[in-house]
């Protein structure tokens, strides 16, 4: 994959292939002309714009990789990883794999992830982000996305976590208990606050503690010379982050 920024910040994700071309509103650039160049190489296009080169961030990635459901912002994702406390070699349970954003972060951080999807298009698109990011299968064995209804049941045992992006979380708790080892973490991600409350009620009935909800909210700022202020515009509200630690039978 490449990256190229023209003058404005416009940003274009690429996945270079021979005999292929890039355009846009000022020309076109060969695919050929980009294979094997250095990170921050400048490039022209037919029309003389100047776009700078780069390796994609994880972050740029997941803002402009294909998606069929609406994704987890890179924002939320990084307070995901902190609050499921992720690790090399944690056996990570998601539901609700939608697009694959969390996937790929999990999986970045070095988990070994089982997905559970309710729809199968989704978890094909999801396979196909994942794939993409990580290419010559660096992550062979570590990635497997199922076909189901967490509502019903969770699959599989002895995970160290268990992350979710569903409208009722709530509705898996029962199935916890068979699956998540004492000690481990639930992470759910939410955008109503109705939904955060409801999972914190059914939380309290059962062996959990140290339940936490917080929003993180992203502002940039302008600083040139001594032109300091914050931008006019920032990353609100998008979702509750609520996570719990599961203390066993």
């Amino acid at each position: 994959m490449l990256l190229l920024v023209d003058p404005k910040d416009r940003r274009y994700l690429l996945t270079l292939e021979s005999n292929a071309e890039f355009h846009s509103h000022s020309g076109y650039i060969s695919h050929e002309d980009l294979i094997g160049k250095e990170d921050g190489a400048r490039v022209k296009s037919s029309g003389g714009l100047e776009y700078l080169a780069l390796r994609p961030t994880m972050s740029d990635v997941i803002l402009k990789m294909p998606r069929s459901a609406q994704i987890i912002y890179p924002k939320d994702i990084g307070p995901i990883l902190i609050a499921a406390d992720i690790a090399e070699g944690d056996r990570v349970l998601e539901s609700g794999v939608g697009s694959g954003a969390l996937s790929i972060a999990l999986l970045r951080a070095g988990a070994n992830v089982t997905g559970i999807e309710l729809r199968e298009d989704f978890a094909q698109r999801a396979r196909r982000n994942v794939d993409a990011f990580f290419p010559n299968q660096v992550i062979d064995g570590r990635y497997e996305v199922l076909i189901g209804d967490a509502y019903e049941q969770l699959i599989g045992t002895d995970y160290d976590r268990i992350v979710l992006d569903l409208p009722e979380p709530w509705r898996v708790i029962d199935h916890v208990e068979n699956c998540l080892r004492p000690g481990g973490i639930i992470v759910s991600y939410s955008p109503s606050i109705i939904q955060v409350s409801r999972l914190t009620d059914r939380l309290k009935r059962d062996n959990y503690a140290m339940t936490k909800t917080q929003e993180i909210l992203s502002r940039s700022w302008h600083v040139e010379g001594r032109a300091v202020r914050p931008d006019h515009r920032m990353v609100a509200h998008t979702g509750f982050i609520t996570s719990t630690r599961f203390l066993g039978k």
